[in-house]
């Protein structure tokens, strides 16, 4: 076995101590024993904890600073429903539990997604879906199983516009669907007369996100699920972006038949480092029957978790789902009321807006007629002629102590810089992001070394992009 080299072990260090045993001692059987030591760190607790404590200050997060990744809507967590996502009576259910034994959780689920349904102004839920990714590919199950229900077969396309998020596509391949782009216009909204020409008897379903990623929302809205429908299809709503509606808009009046929506995002949980999320779905009353198979009941008794039949596309995920997530959503909606939520669009709208007018004069902004929803596309194309690249705006922001925004997304905008502040911003933290973009558009004409190296400051210099995806080492070098 390879040799494990520790920088900070020492032997017979010892960072615990065990109780004095309380049970008869058993051998383990010889099958059962190691053969070779493990080859774990001989440290102490002092020693552990400062490493992993150093390690994490190594590492960005919402807690140290703004975080405007476009359409990913990274927001503070209110340590309020932190804490009450660890009620023992909460974090502690067994999933094995029976019902009886975890009302509580249960009803807690029903009352989420009756909330969900109020707000996304559909019909049904399902709460099972992990993540945004899973939400898409259960919704477009949806729908392809209302089409073969319906004996309409032959219908395999999804039409979604060129500035649709990436994982749309895969997930429309992952359900067996074909895709056809639909082209965005000068405004970059959909090109609606593209859409009628493609909108057909094929038509499975028609994906599109709204405010879409440009941050501009689709003011033919109407038009264009009136086209989808027409054609004998379903259209289907990419929630990513519902920050921008929340209490202002919803998506079930719009024409859409389903929407997912990323807790993790909007409903202000824990987001980034893999995970966990959660991803739920909402429908129209016609696709209920297909929803997933695990689903909170209320009865004369009390809540009940039942398992559909029938029509059903099937269980998604193991037990309840992510219940840590959904308890912590419920809290942030139960905080906020109505009147809450639709101030938490609002203060993202203002936000996006006095951002976006305070960098046009130091940056394009593409597709540019009006106020935008809560983010914005930049672009830095300028810059890149200049021999700066987007890549190196962003790395040079590290300097400065803030996360990149997304980058080279959507990939209709050439250099794009995808801003997203959201509402938990102030307007000094605001300012100082916006004062550190102006001051690296100075650098660029006066001191362009200087992004172009960025950065210079942090814990892990500039990589080599290509080397650190082939060769990744999260290993410390040893002097």
């Amino acid at each position: 076995m390879e040799k494990t080299i520790f920088r900070y072990s020492s032997p017979g260090r010892i960072g615990v101590a065990l109780p004095v045993l309380d049970v008869p001692e058993t051998a383990i059987p010889e099958n059962y024993m190691r053969k070779e030591p493990i080859g774990l760190p001989q440290v102490t607790e002092g020693q552990t904890m400062r490493h992993f404590v150093r390690l994490s200050s190594m590492n960005f997060n919402i807690e140290q600073g703004l975080y405007p990744l476009g359409s990913c809507t990274m927001k503070y967590n209110p340590r309020l429903h932190e804490f009450l996502a660890r009620i023992e009576g909460l974090s502690s259910v067994h999933p094995l539990s029976g019902d009886s034994a975890v009302q509580g959780t249960l009803e807690l689920m029903h009352k989420l997604g009756e909330s969900l349904c109020e707000i996304t102004g559909f019909d049904a839920v399902t709460l099972q879906p992990a993540a945004g990714a899973q939400g898409e590919f259960a919704g477009l199950m949806l729908i392809k199983k209302w089409q073969e229900d319906r004996g309409q077969t032959h219908r395999n396309e999804v039409l979604m516009p060129d500035s649709a998020h990436g994982t749309n596509p895969a997930t429309s391949t992952l359900a067996g669907l074909k895709v056809i782009s639909v082209k965005s216009n000068e405004h970059g909204r959909v090109d609606v007369e593209d859409l009628r020409s493609k909108a057909g008897e094929n038509t499975c379903a028609f994906m599109l996100t709204n405010p879409n990623t440009l941050g501009i929302f689709e003011s033919n809205i109407e038009e264009i699920t009136k086209i989808v429908h027409d054609a004998g299809a379903l259209n289907y709503m990419d929630g990513a972006n519902m920050n921008a509606l929340l209490g202002i808009a919803r998506p079930g009046d719009m024409g859409f038949d389903v929407c997912h929506l990323n807790l993790h995002k909007t409903f202000s949980t824990p987001h980034g480092g893999g995970g966990p999320g959660a991803g739920p779905v909402c429908c129209k009353e016609i696709l209920r029957p297909f929803l997933p198979a695990s689903s909170v009941e209320k009865t004369e008794d009390g809540y009940s978790m039942r398992d559909r039949t029938g029509k059903s596309l099937g269980r998604l995920l193991a037990f309840h789902g992510n219940v840590g997530v959904l308890y912590r959503a419920y809290a942030y909606i139960r905080t906020l009321g109505p009147s809450g939520l639709r101030e938490v669009s609002e203060v993202a709208l203002i936000n996006a807006n006095y951002m976006k007018a305070r960098l046009k004069p130091y940056f394009d902004v593409p597709n540019d007629d009006g106020p935008c929803m809560h983010e914005f596309v930049a672009s830095g194309a300028a810059m890149a002629k200049k021999g700066v690249k987007t890549l190196d705006i962003a790395k040079r922001l590290l300097d400065y102590g803030f996360h990149a925004p997304t980058i080279y997304f959507p990939l209709i905008v050439k250099e794009a810089l995808m801003i997203e502040p959201t509402e938990t911003e102030s307007l000094e933290s605001l300012d100082a992001f916006i004062d550190a973009m102006i001051s690296i558009a100075g650098e660029v004409d006066e001191k362009p070394h200087l992004v172009n190296d960025a950065p210079v400051n942090t814990p892990v210099l500039r990589l080599d992009e290509v080397k650190a995806v082939k060769d990744l080492c999260l290993v410390e070098p040893i002097e």
